[in-house]
């Protein structure tokens, strides 16, 4: 019983101290590359609609038109399974689980429609 006692009481003040001690900080990567023009979060959410029915429309003559031009980019973003079984000729696959729903730091041409679709 005496030597419980001095070993619960080593214990008892080594999860205290252990528990006082600050974490470190991970490393932060936030830091934009040099020389590539980024935006900021604001930025971003300035610019996506706000709803379903905010989001721009176009037709398929539209779409056909601007691919044709170098006007558009199609996107496909149901699973690589769908995409790999049909899909619009000329579309690029990017299944909508892996788009970020914030690119601050993919340098984007505003000229160039990106255009979705998931049927």
């Amino acid at each position: 019983m005496k030597r419980i006692v001095p070993i619960i009481l080593i214990v008892l003040l080594v999860s205290i101290a252990c528990s006082l001690t600050a974490p470190l900080s991970p490393p932060t990567t936030d830091q934009p590359q040099a020389g590539i023009p980024t935006l900021t979060q604001a930025q971003v959410q300035a610019d996506l609609p706000l709803t379903e029915d905010d989001v721009p429309r176009v037709t398929l003559e539209e779409a056909k038109a601007a691919l044709e031009n170098g006007e558009a980019v199609i996107v496909d973003v149901r699973s690589a399974e769908f995409y790999s079984q049909e899909h619009i000729a000329g579309a690029i696959s990017i299944p909508l689980a892996e788009i970020d729903p914030t690119p601050v730091n993919i340098p984007l041409d505003k000229n160039i429609w990106i255009i979705t679709y998931c049927t």
